[in-house]
């Protein structure tokens, strides 16, 4: 098991008399910069000019930015802007502005695994991972609470990387959960077969291919969509919350027994064989090379896919069922 730290392991004075300067003001980025500040911390906002969440910070009361010198001005650099940006906004404006002694941080392994990014020797490299959204990290923080995150070093060029990252996690709230031991290399990795094989790919072609299966048989699209998409969310609650154990005691007797014997059946040896290979894709690099060629010549594979995705049936029945449920919220 990893070592997990807690808030007796961070001390936050590590960070104090530094300005830690938040490249990206997404959800992640706008949560984890409230909650440094509120944590007694300097703070400041690197966004590219134009940047459409320049308003918002300034807003929240943070001083905005150009890239390059909120990064002159920290000494601690968390870098929240999408994978496919990162290596981009590095080369052009992060790392010609680095200095030693500097902390360049991340949430994310990706750039550094896959060498979109190669920081200097005299800087720390490590990477305080939140496992939640930005929305939950700032809620659970201003309850008093947190959610669990990783913590990774790449390069400890101070000798106190990890110090400094315990103590960045503490000022966002996830040392009050617990912050796991980890690498870059074992969060890239599984976070990007997790996503590809069961959270997005696997769920999202599970559901379409339930859908389409009882439409084809003759059923309503909207009694498939109830079925296969639709309830989806009683059972991930009951998993969130308890488990798959608390799933199976959550269902009925008939959906526990149906699902116990068939998902084994549907979800096969052939299915583990393609996972494997879909690992080994990730693990080589092979993914991350088309997903960084894929974005350098804007997006192609990406917006047919996209319009593959919008055409399929389940869409316009989704949208017109949703519609008639006002109390779930519009996202």
């Amino acid at each position: 098991m990893p070592r997990i730290y807690y808030d007796q392991d961070a001390d936050l004075a590590r960070l104090q008399g530094k300005t830690i300067a938040v490249l990206g003001y997404g959800i992640q980025g706008s949560a984890q910069a409230r909650n440094l500040r509120d944590s007694g911390l300097a703070v400041v906002v690197g966004l590219h000019a134009g940047a459409r969440r320049a308003g918002q910070a300034a807003a929240d009361g943070f001083e905005v930015l150009p890239v390059g010198e909120a990064v002159a001005r920290a000494g601690y650099v968390q870098v929240l802007l999408p994978d496919e940006r990162q290596g981009d906004v590095y080369h052009a404006e992060i790392g010609p502005r680095l200095r030693a002694g500097q902390v360049l941080a991340f949430s994310h392994g990706f750039a550094i695994h896959f060498r979109q990014i190669v920081p200097p020797p005299d800087v720390d490299v490590l990477m305080i991972a939140p496992k939640a959204p930005g929305a939950t990290v700032r809620g659970l923080y201003e309850n008093g609470q947190g959610v669990p995150a990783l913590i990774a070093v790449h390069q400890d060029a101070s000798g106190h990387a990890r110090d400094l990252g315990l103590a960045y996690a503490k000022a966002i709230g996830c040392t009050r959960a617990g912050v796991f031991e980890t690498s870059f290399q074992e969060e890239t990795e599984t976070d990007l077969f997790g996503e590809q094989n069961v959270l997005c790919g696997g769920v999202a072609d599970l559901i379409k291919a339930g859908f389409d299966t009882l439409v084809e048989a003759g059923y309503a699209p909207e009694m498939a969509y109830f079925e296969c998409c639709h309830e989806l969310k009683l059972i991930v609650d009951l998993i969130y919350a308890g488990g798959l154990a608390g799933m199976w005691n959550g269902v009925s007797n008939t959906a526990e027994f149906g699902g116990l014997t068939v998902g084994p059946r549907l979800i096969d040896e052939s299915v583990r064989a393609r996972m494997k290979e879909n690992l080994r894709r990730v693990q080589s690099g092979e993914f991350a090379r088309e997903w960084v060629l894929e974005n350098k010549a804007n997006w192609p594979v990406m917006g047919a896919l996209r319009a593959r995705e919008h055409a399929h049936p389940i869409t316009e029945v989704g949208a017109r069922l949703r519609a008639m449920m006002p109390w779930l919220g519009r996202r």
